[in-house]
């Protein structure tokens, strides 16, 4: 029983309250009286956070003991916090945004503390690239995690979700082209091995910056939705001009945008990580998902069962980007990958540089 009608939880109840990142001071003393539950817990542990300008996440890992063994994933989490609200138009951080962020990140940091994470790392990327005063993010992240925030590039960005994206793919694969579709910029990357991105070109479209750019009517009227394609063509026309597209064998598709379109496509009852990751997502479907989302409203999109509370508002956007980059590179399909930056920053932090 998790508790008693007094309202008096049992220890175990606060205990996994604190493992959640919850504020809990009795979770904190059950923890200083039991901890480490398992003797052969490992040290080494380490959490990064990828504060994105649509989503927040946290990723806890634990090494491998021998050369070979995969990481132990303690915890992954993500919730859409819409830091960017706001900031393509006006260059700073809305306040309501900076609060929703914020919390979020003091309870993952609590989280990841709990778990017995030694290092925690957090980047940020578009929104905070952009806002010119990233500084009381940057006063948060240093409060709430110890760390400092790092207001990674678009170069950097690219380099790290190569590496999350491809690592464990066939090198035999390659040359591989890595589509990342975020909430304020898309990355494309190239890279003839996995994990090591070659050249890259980082855009200035996502899914939350052309919402606000375009989508102005719910459901999105036809002439916003021709606008917002148009751009991000003439956008996909001039990266492909930048990077040798051609020569990718494996287009992968990683982010929120291109997982989530895959769940629909597969009719899942649920999003499922499993049935998706390492999936063949095919242009067509991707073509008809777009179709039917951009003639629901919000409240219709929020109701699918595969949609991230807080994606339905700019899913319209990030699936047309995703149309427009497959048409627009000539590609027939894509491997929807859900491993991206956030394990790249977890295999950054941990040494891990690609094969060679």
């Amino acid at each position: 029983m998790g508790g008693a009608r007094a309202g008096v939880k049992c220890l175990h109840a606060h205990y996994a309250y604190r493992l959640a990142g919850g504020e809990d001071p009795v979770g904190a003393w059950v923890a200083e009286r039991v901890e480490p539950v398992h003797p052969e817990e490992r040290g080494g542990r380490v959490a990064a956070i990828d504060q994105g300008t649509n989503s927040c996440r946290l990723l806890v890992v634990e090494p491998p003991q021998a050369p070979g063994e995969p990481l132990r994933e303690l915890a992954r989490d993500l919730e859409i916090t819409r830091l960017g609200a706001g900031v393509d138009a006006t260059g700073r951080l809305d306040p309501a945004a900076l609060e929703r962020t914020v919390r979020v990140l003091a309870g993952y940091a609590r989280r990841a503390r709990a778990l017995r994470a030694e290092r925690i790392r957090v980047a940020a990327t578009s929104a905070a690239r952009d806002a010119r005063d990233r500084a009381r993010l940057a006063a948060a992240v240093r409060r709430h995690t110890g760390a400092a925030l790092e207001v990674i590039s678009g170069e950097e960005e690219a380099a790290l979700t190569f590496l999350g994206g491809t690592s464990e793919l066939d090198p035999a694969d390659g040359p591989f082209l890595v589509v990342d579709i975020g909430g304020g910029s898309t990355e494309l990357v190239v890279g003839a091995r996995p994990g090591r991105a070659a050249r890259s070109v980082s855009t200035a479209m996502g899914s939350v910056r052309m919402t606000e750019r375009y989508l102005r009517h719910d459901p999105p009227r036809p002439e916003e939705l021709a606008d917002l394609r148009a751009e991000v063509g003439a956008i996909v026309r001039e990266a492909a001009e930048a990077l040798p597209v051609a020569s990718a064998r494996t287009v992968v598709a990683v982010a929120g945008t291109a997982t989530t379109v895959q769940a629909i496509a597969l009719g899942l009852a649920r999003y499922d990580p499993e049935r998706i990751h390492r999936s063949w997502l095919e242009r067509g479907d991707v073509e008809r998902v777009l179709e039917r989302l951009a003639a629901m409203t919000n409240a219709e999109r929020a109701a699918l069962p595969q949609m991230t509370p807080g994606r339905g508002e700019v899913i319209v956007a990030g699936a047309a980007i995703l149309v427009e980059i497959l048409r627009g590179l000539g590609v027939e399909r894509a491997l929807v990958s859900e491993t991206d930056i956030l394990d790249g920053l977890v295999l950054d932090l941990l040494g891990y540089p690609g094969p060679p």
